[in-house]
């Protein structure tokens, strides 16, 4: 098909947090949209939009009492790799929803979660399988 513009949104009660928080760690910049819109455009094209929702409930991954509606999965290479993206979701104002049990294995994820709760698992593969 095709699509004229091609976008992910995502809910969140603060939007500048959640927004800066993308922006920061895909390298992507903030332009406004409104005043309940906020879009993260990454390498110039692929957008990510953050729209307000003033009752939004962060998930409670892995608890089920409200439960994940979205999750990012981003790839690095190696265990070694982790930890400067983790020390940036934390610096952005993210958590850690739950760490790896090991991270001397060659293939694992980690688990943080956004401002508003929405979950990005950071997996560390070895060269070879990327």
């Amino acid at each position: 098909m095709d699509f004229k513009y091609r976008q992910t949104v995502l809910d969140a009660s603060d939007i500048d947090a959640e927004a800066a928080f993308w922006a920061g760690l895909l390298d992507g910049t903030i332009s406004p949209g409104s005043d309940r819109w906020r879009n993260v455009w990454i390498d110039s094209n692929w957008q990510l939009a953050i729209q307000l929702a003033e009752d939004h409930l962060p998930p409670t991954w892995p608890d089920k009492a409200v439960p994940q509606q979205i999750h990012f999965d981003l790839y690095v290479e190696g265990a070694a790799a982790v930890g400067p993206v983790a020390a940036k979701i934390i610096e952005l104002g993210g958590r850690v929803a739950r760490p790896a049990p090991d991270r001397s294995t060659p293939r694992g994820i980690d688990v943080f979660a956004s401002p508003a709760g929405h979950l990005v698992c950071i997996c560390w593969l070895p060269r070879e399988d990327q």
